[in-house]
């Protein structure tokens, strides 16, 4: 085995605890109950005969880690768990300690452990659990790490860690493999077992990432060429996150296995006099639990079955995500017993002073100290939420019997008794999965739109076949018609023929049998025929009118033949502008596809242009008052060429036309890297009046107006302030409202950022002497002493940087005898802040009020309201202390030259 501390683990783990011997377990090594109460956290007392053995007794805490803690958005308090665990006598100590007895006697049964400071006197203190050597390693998973495993699944963030001397049985403890033994698989592996067995491969996931703190730096176990992880703490939650940590997803318990195996490698290890295979890094398993809940369908019902499936369908399904932390710790180590020396020294002192911290946390926490300490070490910002956060957290503390490490011993004891006493906020972690209900909802979007078609389909077949139908029964009718007709005429033609032969006939006879009444006859036969002609052309008639209705329905149904003619051709016509439509539209969208990529590109350059000047700092600021857009504008030509040909490259292709109609634009994203190109172009002098001409600084101002984005509201602000340093658009800005606008969003901004835009802006506009009078009416002052709430210092310079500009004009215009009574300022009641913040820390802010007070102070008729508020000394102190000659001479001449001013000095008894 190497003795170098920077040797890493060539494949051998470690699988036992020395002289460990496997038994049966001790039958009063009970597992800790689900719902049982906490038990209490410690005592100590002197065994005698004159000493109760409660005497000691504290009370403990109400929270409990033990049984799942009811779903509560404020959170259940539960104490921190600590079991202690016995190492059995190894060779060495079986050899070297045989004369003497063990400096730990363990109670189980009454949860007690008994530290032998001599052969006469004892001190006792009590733990949650008290494990002795011959317990086994299911035993102690079930009662140290089985209920913050439930809790994991049922949705809460949980700890289990070993703290302990070097080589008293950590890594046995939590990271034990078991592959010869099933019976000796450790924490780690019987974890992720109870996980398996209770997640759904298709719909829920486990993911997780395996890490060590070596020397203070974070290493990926997984990718040992990722060895400096960043620690990423939550401003609002305080939840710690590690970005670059390698994330590997479990489905089954052999993949686990071979990924420990694999970080077990890369984990750092030497040998020492205390441990042949001492871990010289802290080891953390970080297991992500993602689940979803089952059965949380509402308990009323609904009469209409379609709207109640609607209603199914669109709720999200009620997902849990728990995190497992495993930790196992180096073993704190004296390098005197140790014998490390060189490299394996550093790292012993590394891993003492990071244990330190972390002891020095659980001290404070423990005596519910104002501040703990968590930033000292990389280990204590881990653990921020296993102590004193929202994790369950159960602490194993493991020590040997040897009366030689006694010392060492009795300081893991007494970490163990501090860390009972901190109590955590158990808070449940679920929320909705709208990305799965999203998926359901394209699925079943999709299957409408399928059936939409096929009906449509259907529709337009069942159309045809009722046409052809209509076509075949009037082609019929025509036929059935003409045949009737035809009929009709042959059979009236038929019976007129038969009429006059019969009428002939009858006449012959008449004229043969009758001679006298012939003549009568022969009219009334006349009269016959006559009716019977009648009678023929009515019937003609009928017969013409039926050949006219059938040559009215021919030209009719010819007519219908030329609509559908006529239609056909207009559905081919409209089917050819719908094609047009749609090649138009994926040119447009290749278009916007192609101008979003180069938004995006400009916009990150201009992102990373912004962060570099962020972390600058503040510098020394010129002589003239200049806002925070020109030193953007200043920065940016110092950048180099690159973000230059960006800028011109986008101006040129694209056109400052097409930006400016990106502002318009629906897509929230698109709007924002519009309004950031175009605040970019606004930097430079010689795009500004082409960004006013073309209508831009109407469409900043519109977008400043009816945007709630406030990251659209601080960069519009910043392009309206590179505007307003030209003199004609200050004119243009405060005519179409923007003071009105600048204050309205700065009421509503909570940024520091947006208000330091929009205060800058209001600075830049504050320089005009002819806008004074308006800029204040419509609330211009007023709004930056709102702004001044922030506190932010970058945004007080501004406020400041602006009154100094409004009071410089004032100052001149009542020199040039335009101006006569108070100070606008003062009557809108900023003089205490100037005077305030006169002598502020930041010379910023401390300059540009030192010179808005000599301004206001040249006006005499001020300098009775300037005396009543305490700016005479502030005008003494800069007169006298001022770093810049010209504000300090300024100061000088004005109290030498107004006689209020020399009489209040004489009063206040001020020698000047």
């Amino acid at each position: 085995m190497a003795s170098g501390g920077g040797n890493n683990r060539n494949g051998t783990h470690r699988n036992s605890l020395k002289g460990t011997t496997t038994t049966s377990t001790v039958s009063t090594d009970k597992p800790l109950s689900v719902n049982s109460n906490p038990s209490k956290p410690a005592f100590k007392n002197k065994s005698s005969p004159l000493t109760g053995a409660s005497s000691g007794l504290r009370k403990s805490s109400p929270g409990s880690l033990g049984g799942r803690a009811a779903k509560d958005d404020a959170g259940v308090p539960g104490r921190v768990r600590v079991a202690v665990r016995l190492r059995p006598r190894n060779a060495e100590e079986s050899v070297a300690d045989a004369d003497f007895a063990d400096c730990v006697e363990l109670q189980p049964e009454l949860k007690r452990l008994k530290l032998r400071k001599n052969n006469w006197d004892t001190d006792t203190y009590e733990f949650d659990e008290v494990l002795t050597e011959f317990a086994s390693q299911k035993r102690v998973y079930e009662v140290v790490a089985k209920p913050v495993v439930e809790g994991v699944l049922d949705g809460y963030n949980g700890t289990i860690m070993a703290y302990g001397q070097t080589g008293t049985g950590k890594t046995y403890t939590l990271g034990r493999l078991g592959e010869e033994d099933t019976a000796n698989r450790g924490i780690m592996v019987r974890a992720m077992e109870d996980i398996l067995a209770e997640v759904s491969p298709e719909i829920d996931s486990v993911l997780v990432s395996y890490l060590q703190l070596y020397m203070e730096s974070l290493q990926d176990l997984l990718d040992p060429t990722n060895d400096n992880i960043s620690i990423v703490e939550e401003p609002k939650s305080g939840d710690v996150s590690l970005p670059g940590a390698t994330l590997v997803e479990i489905r089954d318990q052999q993949s686990f296995l071979e990924l420990l195996r694999l970080g077990e490698a890369h984990r750092h290890a030497a040998n020492t006099k205390l441990n042949t295979e001492s871990s010289r890094s802290h080891a953390l398993l970080m297991v992500h639990v993602k689940r979803t809940v089952k059965g949380r369908e509402p308990a009323h019902s609904s009469d209409n079955g379609n709207s109640t499936s609607m209603a199914r369908s669109l709720r999200p399904p009620l997902v849990r995500k728990g995190k497992l932390v495993v930790v196992d710790l180096a073993g704190s180590e004296r390098i005197d017993k140790s014998g490390s020396d060189g490299h394996t020294r550093e790292e012993a002192k590394s891993i003492n002073l990071s244990l330190s911290a972390l002891g020095k946390c659980i001290n404070a926490l423990a005596e519910n100290s104002a501040h703990v300490p968590v930033r000292d070490s990389k280990l204590t910002r881990l653990l921020r939420d296993s102590f004193g956060g929202t994790a369950r957290t159960s602490l194993v503390i493991t020590v040997g019997p040897s009366p030689r490490h006694r010392g060492e011993t009795a300081s893991t004891i007494m970490f163990g008794q501090r860390a009972m006493k901190v109590e955590n906020m158990l808070k449940l972690k679920e929320e909705f999965d709208y990305k799965s209900l999203a998926r359901r909802l394209d699925i079943q979007l999709d299957k409408l739109i399928m059936e939409h078609e096929r009906k449509q389909k259907a529709f337009e077949v069942e159309i045809e076949r009722i046409t052809a139908e209509a076509q075949n029964r009037i082609s019929e009718a025509e036929r059935n018609y003409a045949d009737a007709v035809e009929k009709e005429r042959l059979k009236y033609q038929k019976d007129y023929m038969e009429s006059i032969k019969k009428l002939e006939e009858k006449w012959m006879m008449n004229l043969q049998n009758q001679g006298n009444e012939r003549k009568e006859q022969m009219v009334h036969i006349a009269e016959e025929v006559a009716e019977v002609k009648k009678l023929l052309s009515k019937e003609t008639s009928l017969r013409k009118a039926a050949e006219e209705e059938v040559d009215n329905l021919k030209s009719q149904l010819a007519q219908l033949k030329m609509s559908e003619a006529s239609a056909n051709s207009e559905i081919l016509k409209l089917r050819k502008m719908v094609e047009d439509e749609v090649c138009q539209k994926e040119k447009l969208e290749g278009e916007i596809s192609m101008l979003q990529s180069q938004l995006l590109h400009l916009s990150f350059e201009a992102d990373e242009t912004r962060k570099r000047l962020d972390k600058g700092g503040p510098g020394k600021v010129p002589g003239r008052l200049d806002s925070p857009v020109s030193q953007v504008r200043s920065q940016l030509k110092d950048s180099g060429n690159g973000e230059k040909a960006s800028v011109a490259k986008l101006f040129e292709q694209v056109g400052l036309q097409k930006i400016l109609s990106l502002l318009e634009a629906e897509d929230a994203d698109v709007r924002i890297h519009a309004v950031k190109v175009v605040a970019n172009l606004a930097a430079e002098e010689t795009n500004q009046q082409k960004i006013v001409e073309a209508g831009g600084l109407k469409s900043l101002l519109m977008l400043l107006g009816s945007s709630e984005d406030e990251t659209i509201h601080r960069v519009a602000a910043g392009a309206i302030a590179n505007l307003a340093m030209n003199e004609k658009n200050r004119e243009l800005i405060m005519s179409q409202g923007g003071i009105s606008l600048l204050s309205t969003t700065a009421s509503h901004a909570k940024d520091p950022q947006t208000l330091r835009m929009v205060a800058g802006a209001i600075a830049n506009l504050c320089g005009n002497d002819k806008l004074q009078t308006k800029l204040r009416g419509e609330g211009g002052i007023k709004a930056l002493l709102e702004i001044v709430k922030c506190g932010h210092p970058d945004v007080l310079a501004q406020v400041a940087r602006g009154i100094a500009n409004f009071a410089k004009c004032e100052s001149r215009a009542a020199t040039q005898g335009s101006k006569t009574g108070r100070s606008l300022l003062i009557e809108d009641g900023a003089l205490p802040w100037i005077v305030q913040n006169a002598n502020s820390d930041a010379s910023p802010i401390r300059r540009h009020n030192e010179l808005a007070l000599c301004h206001l102070a040249q006006h005499e008729v001020n300098a009775k309201d300037m005396i009543s508020e305490g700016a005479l000394w502030e005008l003494v102190r800069i007169s006298q202390d001022c770093p810049r000659e010209d504000i300090r001479t300024l100061a000088h001449r004005t109290l030498a030259s107004s006689p209020d001013f020399i009489a209040g000095l004489k009063r206040l008894r001020i020698n000047y």
